[in-house]
């Protein structure tokens, strides 16, 4: 009888205990939204955890040159995990998504030469975010994925008023302001040493400029390491379309890492 007994306490005990982690579990919520900026309708996706309670800060998150895919998608799911509500904006209208490099860099590149709708663009998607009922819209951060890299980079450089930006392997190249003015938000950029896109040149411009703002910035070199390091489909889709492009694990890992504790800094209270 008394093994019984223990033996039906100690299957007891573990269905509490799996319980309690059940419960514990996030449940993410992701949906499809829409907003608009200049008259074009803007398709982006929210992402955040239901158990949480109240107001939490919120998180912008840029895409890659092929548009808002289901890789940026699974990046603002895994902000709402760590307890963030997220949306994956639109940065080309109606959705617009590539799948070959040719129209990729044709989206890409008829946004940034035309940085005002650009900016006109993000900043509607910021102002979306803020004015969701679980977004405490005091706090807010951005990080973006090459194409997205260089927006978010960019957006601090205009001067846009978020508490940090965090470029993957994004763009370093420069659109400069219409006026002078001061970058309000901290910055971390994750670079790949062997990133073809990016040249040392850049690299020493954007140290200096950070310096020279006196901004609360870090630069991280991943040697080894080449373009889109952080999308595990990026190997198969460098030999596709011969780019110089490649995912790796350890640096995916390391900078998702330290983007966490980059976000703790700046937005937990």
């Amino acid at each position: 009888m008394k093994r019984f007994m223990m033996a039906v306490f100690s299957i007891v005990a573990g269905t509490l205990i799996i319980a309690n982690i059940a419960s514990a579990a996030p449940k993410i919520k992701g949906q499809s939204v829409e907003y608009t900026a200049g008259g074009t309708t803007m398709k982006g996706y929210l992402a955040y955890d239901e158990k949480i309670q109240g107001k939490r800060p919120g998180i912008l998150v840029v895409h890659e040159w092929w548009g808002q895919n289901a890789y940026v998608r699974q990046r603002a799911r895994m902000l709402a995990q760590l307890g963030y509500t997220a949306l994956a904006l639109d940065m080309y209208g109606e959705g617009k998504t590539a799948q070959h490099p040719d129209d990729a860099g044709k989206f890409a590149s008829e946004v940034m030469k035309n940085f005002p709708i650009a900016k006109e663009r993000f900043l509607a998607g910021l102002e979306f975010l803020k004015k969701q009922p679980t977004v405490d819209a005091e706090r807010i951060a951005a990080i973006g994925y090459c194409f997205g890299g260089g927006v978010v980079l960019n957006m601090a450089r205009q001067g846009v008023d978020m508490k940090g930006v965090a470029s993957f392997h994004g763009s370093l190249a420069v659109v400069k302001p219409d006026q002078p003015t001061p970058i309000k938000a901290a910055v971390r950029v994750y670079n790949g040493a062997d990133d073809k896109f990016s040249t040392p040149e850049q690299i020493e411009a954007l140290r200096k400029e950070m310096a020279d703002q006196k901004v609360n910035f870090k630069f991280v070199d991943y040697p080894g390491v080449m373009h889109s390091f952080t999308n595990p489909e990026a190997t198969a889709l460098g030999k596709k379309f011969k780019m110089p492009i490649a995912y790796n694990a350890k640096a995916d890992k390391e900078s998702w890492a330290d983007m966490q504790q980059f976000l703790k800094e700046i937005l937990v209270k």
